[in-house]
């Protein structure tokens, strides 16, 4: 196996921190696809907690190059914040470890204006993280982007700013009614944070294009789930960016070659957080036990998690949409030892029963239809599994058609068995 691909399967928060972390060991290359400092990876080393937000789990080892490719949003400024916490906590980052594309988009103070007045003042509440990334990606689309490479030449930077406020001075002065910070102002701060990235910028393309022909063995590492992909998602209350596999050829590149493997990071049960629709949530005492035992509070917004059964016919739907071959199951141990424990099989959506989901159904509208589950009890003092608990995993691979590849049932590395081998 050459190339490997780690993406959520559900709505983002499934755990693909630890996985990345730990198969990332055996590559030579971990790469950043979409997404921006919106995702969030939480990883346990030793006790110690690490949070990467752009920077690719990768950083964790140092034979490994971590990437940040062109289809990552990228904001200097968190950057720059993100780099000094993690060489405080000792770990080696310089331009050899990290290469980031000089034409990743930059978020800009406009974009995160813009992202919190539309949150706070807008008539549709989506639920972002207010970081800008929807705005950042609007430029891009609307070819008004300051590209990295821009944030070293002032002239250009100034010039490109100008033409990119234009459109937005409107909003901010006559629908949210708010301040902004001069082009000479913002020309100044990206410049100075320009110094900062300089010497990480690469020619990412070029890169990952000798890596594979030089038979490097590559990871993709997505950055939320196939739940909140642009096109595939549970539109609109998605992200900005291309969440699914499909995204690696456009954020990355993949030059005459294919991903070996998909790697679906799966939650034992569901979470969502932020506003739209969720079939299996269980608002009662249940839900606010699972969201407690299973510390459902996001790594980058610090919201809680919204938490419910295992939704089968979403699962389905993102492993045909994003061409998932095996499944990463994670946070089983949440599910240890409770009294009731049921499994979504199918919906009830127009009068009829469907077991896959697909683009644009009204989840507003569906009926989630239960089976229930025998509980299990492990503690996961060994690698033997209770019959109870295998009888769960059979039911999500005969439901979706691929393999249970992993299971994790900790926050740590040690807490995770794999069934198959990955590189």
């Amino acid at each position: 196996m050459q190339t490997l691909a780690i993406t959520g399967s559900q709505w983002g928060d499934e755990g693909k921190g630890k996985i990345t972390d730990l198969l990332s060991a055996k590559c030579d290359t971990v790469v950043r696809y979409q997404g921006g400092n919106n995702a969030g990876h939480t990883i346990i080393v030793d006790d110690k907690k690490i949070v990467l937000h752009l920077i690719p789990s990768g950083i964790l080892h140092d034979h490994c190059t971590s990437v940040i490719a062109h289809g990552v949003v990228f904001d200097p400024e968190a950057f720059k914040q993100e780099l000094d916490e993690t060489l405080k906590s000792g770990i080696t980052i310089n331009p050899k470890k990290l290469k980031i594309s000089e034409n990743c988009p930059v978020i800009t103070s406009y974009n995160k204006l813009l992202d919190a007045a539309r949150e706070s003042q807008g008539p549709v509440k989506i639920g972002t993280t207010g970081k800008g990334i929807g705005p950042c990606y609007e430029d891009k689309i609307s070819r008004k982007a300051i590209k990295l490479k821009d944030i070293l030449n002032k002239d250009i930077l100034s010039r490109k700013l100008a033409q990119n406020i234009q459109e937005k001075k409107i909003l901010f002065n006559n629908l949210y009614n708010m301040t902004f910070p001069s082009v000479e102002e913002e020309t100044e701060k990206l410049f100075e944070l320009g110094k900062l990235v300089e010497p990480f910028l690469a020619d990412t393309f070029n890169y990952l294009d000798k890596n594979l022909s030089a038979g490097k063995k590559i990871l993709f590492e997505g950055a939320q789930g196939v739940l909140l992909d642009i096109d595939y998602g549970s539109y609109p209350f998605v992200t900005s960016s291309n969440t699914s596999f499909g995204g690696i050829y456009t954020g990355a590149g993949l030059m005459g070659g294919k991903i070996d493997e998909v790697l679906a990071i799966t939650k034992a049960y569901t979470t969502r957080v932020g506003e739209g629709p969720f079939p299996t949530e269980l608002k009662s005492e249940l839900g606010e036990f699972i969201q407690q035992k299973g510390g459902e509070i996001g790594a980058t917004t610090g919201r809680k998690r919204r938490c419910g059964w295992l939704d089968l016919p979403l699962l389905k739907y993102s492993v045909k949409a994003s061409n998932l071959t095996s499944i990463a199951l994670t946070k089983v141990d949440v599910l240890s030892g409770l009294d009731e424990l049921k499994i979504c099989h199918s919906y009830r959506y127009r009068g009829k029963e469907i077991d896959c989901a697909w683009p644009g159904i009204d989840m507003n509208e569906v009926e989630p239809q239960f089976s229930d589950m025998k509980s299990f009890h492990d503690d996961f003092s060994s690698n033997s599994m209770s019959e109870e608990l295998l009888a769960y995993i059979r039911t999500i691979e005969e439901a979706v058609n691929i393999p249970v590849g992993v299971i994790a049932y900790g926050p740590e590395r040690k807490q995770i068995l794999f069934r198959k081998d990955y590189f």
